[in-house]
Order: C-alpha cells, then sequence, then structure tokens
C-alpha cells in the first residue's frame, strides 16, 4: 500500500471506456483538499528546479491539475485542447 493519499484514492475502473482499458478514476482525489494538495505540491516540487516560463495542461486533467500548479510555480497556464 502506497504512503501516498492521492495514490489510495484512485479508483481503477476496468474496461472502461472500452475491453481492455483500465481508466484510473481520480475524481476521489480532486474531492479531497489533502489529496489534491499533495499531488499539486509533488508536481511542483519536480517542476520547480527546471525554471518553467508556462505550465501548459491538456485537456481535461491537464486543466484541473496545471492551473494550480502555475500558480504555485508563479507562472502563466496555457489549456491545450485535443483535436476534434
Amino acid at each position: 500500500m502506497s504512503d501516498l493519499l492521492a495514490e489510495r484514492l484512485i479508483r481503477d475502473v476496468p474496461d472502461f471506456p472500452k475491453p481492455g482499458i483500465l481508466f484510473k478514476d481520480i475524481t476521489p482525489v480532486l474531492a479531497s483538499y489533502p489529496a489534491m494538495r499533495e499531488v499539486i505540491d509533488r508536481i511542483v516540487e519536480y517542476a520547480r528546479p527546471m525554471k518553467p516560463d508556462v505550465v501548459v495542461g491538456i485537456e481535461s486533467r491537464g486543466f484541473v491539475l496545471g492551473m494550480p500548479v502555475a500558480m504555485a510555480l508563479e507562472v502563466g497556464f496555457v489549456p491545450v485542447r485535443k483535436l476534434g
């Protein structure tokens, strides 16, 4: 079992959206302030030494996670949409 709250909250959804895919449902993480704080802090800790000018978030999870990371790093945020 992981020491990270976020990892314990992620739910596996087999065969979604189609057979053979194991979807990782992060909704319980998003609903938990301590888990989200943990995730954002870890990403910021990883990214800070790289001194980014901007954080790019690819929809849709990237939007949710990218903005607070950008704010913590005090840089801009650019949302990127998938084609279609």
